[in-house]
């Protein structure tokens, strides 16, 4: 069997992959999204499925004002006698200078919880992991961050002994790592591995010139060397090679004993043009997950099969079971194994488990599945570019074509009223096409979009009237590579297109680097209620289908 990449698809990045008996997890970064820490399962490394986010409580975490592309930065999932370790960080401050992240410890007996309340680790960098020693020692590794202006602010991989005894960091931190010249030296995970001390890094920037490197010493006291000859895995030489960005993962073994690396990496969407700036494309999807294979030589080194740049397919590993059901009780299973495709109806109590939302957990005072039975009631809340109370309800593209659709029953009475389907990346980035009131047409249709913190309507003076009879209208979004559009219909039949095509590029972490340094996530669809009146006027969406289409996009398939 062969394992096909990215194995999570969509933005699932920063992968912390273990093993635990015969079940693999994987710990992806979440960022502003909520709730925090994605933890997918395994029987054999190819067939994945979402069980669980282990942050879906206030006690454990709170992003109410965090900025783009804060919150949640590679949590580090690890286990030992008996018990789950997870260590998270939460990023305050992303622009500029500073990065003011606050690392956090949780444990627990079971993958589903419940979870321990956080111990506060340090605040001196991110992507923090934990390791532990085989003499019953921990120790904890994280990026250390240099706010001065005159060093690179990258400053090196710092290592602090851990008492679970104390439940906090005792010794004096050391720096025991620095990198290569590529610099940008982050993302570590230790391993013992044969005698050595085995550091993981990230570098280069989880841009194209993404990368992994190994480093090596004898003890935790020693000098780290530096695998000789090229990364370990990078793609940096290879642009137009499938797999881009490959880098920041995770080490682990097998039953079998064989060896494999969980990393991110991005698949570009290219426009057809001769611009250097354009050979890589931009990766809408944002930073998925892929794993590769891994062989030691002689020397002690471990290597990809196959080369730095890594493969598409990798050899799946010799013992194969059925793919792990979920058990988690807090959530509802939703759109099979890979969560590609299905339609919610919203017939249940619960949210189903791909819908997130942004910073916070959604009171009941503003998204209820009781209040009008069969729908998603949202009620109208702040704008799609605040950091603090959006009623905004998500999940992932994880396909270059799709088509997402939803039925919506809403009745503004004013311009600070709209509700609708959104294309999302950021507050500063976004689309949707909505129902809200003007003052000539009374309930009408318009498409809006924000590009780079600016705003523009497509319709302007003329959007489209609702007929007064009409109690739901439908609202589409079909996603076609580099293009997407929306279309509206009045009895879910007939489908009428909206002028404008939207730019994909301008939904990926590529575009908006351009501008802001933080920029890691990718782009979502869903649903949305806003009131600036303070009324809370409700949105009822009656169900949400979103369909991966078998199409040929780049002169391959997707």
């Amino acid at each position: 069997m062969k394992i096909k990449n990215p194995i999570l698809k969509g933005f699932h990045p920063d992968p912390s992959l273990i093993r635990v008996d015969d079940t693999y997890y994987i710990a992806s970064s979440t960022f502003e999204w909520w709730p925090g820490v994605r933890i997918h399962a395994s029987k054999d490394l190819a067939n994945w499925k979402l069980i669980t986010y282990p942050l879906d409580e206030i006690r454990l975490l709170n992003m109410w004002g965090n900025p783009d592309s804060g919150g949640v930065w590679a949590p580090d999932l690890s286990y030992d006698n008996g018990k789950f370790y997870l260590v998270y960080t939460d990023v305050k401050v992303t622009d500029g200078s500073y990065k003011d992240c606050i690392n956090y410890l949780i444990t627990a007996e079971d993958i589903m919880g419940p979870w321990s309340d956080p111990v506060v680790l340090n605040t001196a960098g991110f992507d923090a992991s934990l390791f532990h020693d085989d003499d019953g020692k921990k120790y904890l590794v994280n990026q250390y961050w240099d706010p001065r202006s005159y060093h690179h602010p990258f400053y090196g991989i710092m290592c602090t002994e851990y008492s679970e005894k104390e439940q906090r960091l005792v010794g004096e931190p050391r720096v025991i790592y620095k990198g290569t010249a590529d610099r940008f030296t982050e993302g570590p995970h230790l391993y013992k591995i044969n005698g050595y001390y085995y550091l993981f890094v990230a570098q280069g920037g989880t841009v194209y010139a993404h990368q992994e490197r190994v480093a090596r010493a004898e003890s935790l006291d020693g000098t780290f060397e530096t695998q000789p000859g090229e990364p370990f895995l990078t793609t940096l030489d290879a642009p137009l090679h499938p797999v881009q960005k490959a880098g920041h993962g995770s080490l682990v073994r097998t039953k079998a004993g064989e060896w494999y690396f969980a990393h991110l990496m991005g698949r570009p969407l290219h426009h057809h043009t001769e611009s250097v700036a354009e050979v890589r494309g931009w990766c809408p999807l944002g930073r998925e997950t892929g794993i590769q294979k891994v062989v030691w030589d002689d020397d002690g080194w471990p290597h990809i099969v196959g080369g730095h740049k890594g493969k598409v397919e990798v050899d799946a590993p010799v013992e194969v079971d059925a793919p792990v059901e979920s058990n988690a009780s807090t959530y509802v299973a939703f759109g099979g194994e890979d969560e590609r495709s299905g339609k919610d109806d919203f017939d249940k109590e619960e949210l189903s488990f791909i819908f997130q939302t942004l910073r916070i957990p959604l009171p009941e005072d503003t998204l209820s599945l009781k209040d009008r039975p069969g729908h998603l009631r949202l009620y109208g809340r702040q704008s799609l570019a605040s950091t603090f109370l959006q009623a905004h309800v998500a999940r992932r593209w994880q396909s270059f074509t799709f088509d997402a659709e939803t039925k919506l029953s809403y009745s503004p009475v004013t311009i600070q009223q709209a509700a609708g389907l959104s294309c999302y990346y950021n507050t500063k980035n976004w689309s949707c096409i909505h129902i809200t009131w003007h003052e000539k047409y009374g309930r009408v249709i318009d498409v809006v979009y924000t590009d780079l913190g600016k705003t523009y309507s497509v319709y302007q003076e003329e959007p489209v009237p609702v007929p007064e009879e009409a109690e739901y209208v439908w609202l589409k979004v079909q996603v076609r590579g580099i293009s997407y559009w929306y279309l509206y219909s009045f009895d879910g039949k007939t489908w009428m297109e909206t002028p404008c095509r939207f730019d994909s590029a301008r939904l990926s972490d590529e575009y908006i680097k351009a501008v802001y340094d933080a920029a890691f996530t990718g782009a979502f669809t869903g649903m949305f209620s806003t009131d600036g009146l303070g009324t809370g006027l409700p949105a009822d969406f009656d169900y949400f289908d979103y369909r991966e289409l078998d199409m040929e996009v780049d002169g391959k398939y997707i």
